[in-house]
């Protein structure tokens, strides 16, 4: 990628992944929140200012490399910090904290597509194929595309049931107690099988197929 249309992809990319994760991450705190843990307001990141919660790394440096190296975007923010203990029914509400961010990033993909669909005045596959094929000039349809991919890409990849992704605490809150206290187990080990995963390209095996559903969904109903 040449470093013209690399900056243009930044402009494009930046205000989508920034709103996907600030949102994705405010979400959990608000839900904690109302289900008795105040943690996350008491620490000042009950907010939507997306400088409460970049990491330079995961909210900078590795979305920029996914983007320039042309692999799918990733990234991620400061975990909004909660409790789990001080919520009212823990393990039950559990579910409800965790699955607050996958849901934000479901209302923001819906969003992003409406835009696109009204942008193009086409269904959403052939809206985004047209734009990844560079025959749209039109910024905001670039943008809304942008936001699709992204929430599409951060909405599965958590999904997944590993700890310590938001599937895995679903998984957690589900499962019967014993079986949930072997999958807490392996939460210390979750980022490094989530690093293997993408190494070995199993990662994109496993959500090519997700997004593809959720696609044909999306384009049935936008």
């Amino acid at each position: 990628m040449d470093t013209g249309n690399w900056i243009a992809q930044i402009a494009v990319y930046a205000i989508p992944v920034l709103l996907a994760i600030t949102v994705h991450e405010a979400a959990h705190g608000y839900v904690a929140k109302y289900f008795g843990d105040n943690t996350a307001e008491r620490e000042g990141r009950l907010s939507l200012n997306p400088l409460r919660h970049i990491e330079p790394i995961g909210t900078v440096l590795v979305p920029l490399l996914t983007l320039y190296f042309g692999n799918f975007l990733f990234g991620w923010a400061k975990p909004v910090p909660v409790v789990f203990e001080k919520l009212r029914h823990p393990k039950a509400d559990m579910l409800w904290v965790a699955a607050a961010g996958p849901a934000s990033n479901l209302l923001m993909l819906l969003i992003w597509g409406i835009v696109l669909v009204n942008s193009l005045g086409m269904n959403l596959i052939p809206a985004l194929n047209m734009v990844r094929s560079g025959g749209v000039d039109d910024w905001l349809a670039n943008v809304a595309c942008a936001g699709v991919r992204i929430n599409m890409s951060l909405m599965l990849l958590n999904l997944l049931p590993l700890p310590p992704l938001d599937g895995g605490r679903i998984l957690i809150s589900l499962l019967p107690d014993r079986a949930s206290m072997v999958m807490t187990r392996v939460e210390p080990f979750g980022v490094f099988i989530l690093v293997a995963l993408i190494a070995t390209n199993t990662l994109s095996a496993i959500l090519g197929p997700l997004m593809l559903t959720t696609y044909k969904v999306l384009d049935s109903l936008l």
